[in-house]
């Protein structure tokens, strides 16, 4: 524990803030998921603007409405939904380096759009990981608990060299109806007509979490019938499959989907895509279409 740096004191997480990194890769035979961030692009660019290795952990944010207290000089990054940030009640740049000094304090207000914003400070989070990740996944209970007032928040190690970038220029969130690609399978035979999924619009539930995005139709459109009315045998689900319970309506599986599942899939969201649908707010509407499965090398 000597080699950790400075650490963060929690005055307020917001409505749900989470320890997140790259996730547990290598956990499914233990029955576990991969859990991580859910845009992964954004912590990704938090990470490269304060000059972490790629799988320091950062804090997940949902909305906004965080504030901590830095114990000692610090640098961190703000990236993600566009909230507006403060140190001090000063306003501070969005995606950029920031300087904090000890005892100032860092603030995320209510973003204006998008869903999640990510922290990270040089160094890392360093709570304790478990099977090899620091990432809370809601759905096992794994990994540490979301942040609560008074929680103290370990910082590792700087790591060797300084941040390149002093900001980095990014699109903001999608709002509106958002376009995502799919690729039809494995399990389209198993509906009536699977081209349903790509007609119209579907909108996301208030009851979208990170386990997935459930959707359903606008205005009475039809949803997925199922041709097939015996059950399918649990087989394994990734990340962005589109799983259709009897109800018709789809749940986009997130980052922390269960292993397995019972319905069918009726199609897998594209990895591309996969981050900008942790934008993604209830009440707006996704548009699929339909696109080929990548090409796998051969052996």
């Amino acid at each position: 524990m000597s080699a950790l740096g400075a650490g963060l004191e929690v005055l307020a997480p917001g409505p749900l803030t989470t320890v997140q990194d790259r996730g547990r890769a290598g956990a499914f035979r233990y029955g576990v998921g991969v859990a991580g961030a859910a845009d992964r692009a954004a912590l990704a660019l938090a990470n490269r603007l304060v000059a972490n290795p790629p799988e320091r952990a950062g804090l997940e944010v949902l909305l906004g409405g965080l504030e901590v207290r830095a114990e000692g000089p610090l640098v961190v990054a703000v990236t993600g939904a566009p909230v507006p940030v403060t140190v001090d009640g000063r306003p501070a740049p969005h995606a950029s380096v920031l300087v904090l000094g000890a005892g100032q304090v860092l603030q995320l207000g209510q973003a204006p759009t998008g869903l999640r914003a990510y922290v990270a400070v040089r160094g890392g989070v360093a709570v304790e990981p478990v099977l090899g990740s620091r990432s809370r996944d809601t759905l096992a209970g794994l990994g540490p608990d979301p942040l609560a007032a008074g929680d103290r928040l370990p910082v590792g190690p700087a790591p060797a060299g300084r941040p390149r970038l002093r900001t980095a220029p990014v699109a903001g969130p999608a709002t509106g109806t958002v376009a995502v690609g799919v690729v039809p399978g494995p399990r389209h035979d198993w509906f009536t007509d699977p081209g349903v999924l790509f007609t119209g619009t579907w909108t996301v539930t208030p009851a979208s979490d990170r386990v997935g995005l459930r959707l359903e139709r606008p205005d009475g459109q039809p949803g997925l019938r199922r041709r097939r009315e015996e059950e399918l045998p649990s087989e394994g689900v990734a990340v962005g499959s589109l799983q259709v319970p009897p109800s018709g309506q789809p749940v986009l599986f997130g980052p922390d989907h269960p292993v397995t599942g019972g319905y069918p899939v009726v199609g897998v969201v594209r990895d591309a895509d996969v981050d900008r649908l942790a934008q993604v707010r209830p009440g707006q509407s996704l548009r699929f279409r339909p696109v080929p499965a990548p090409e796998v090398p051969a052996p």
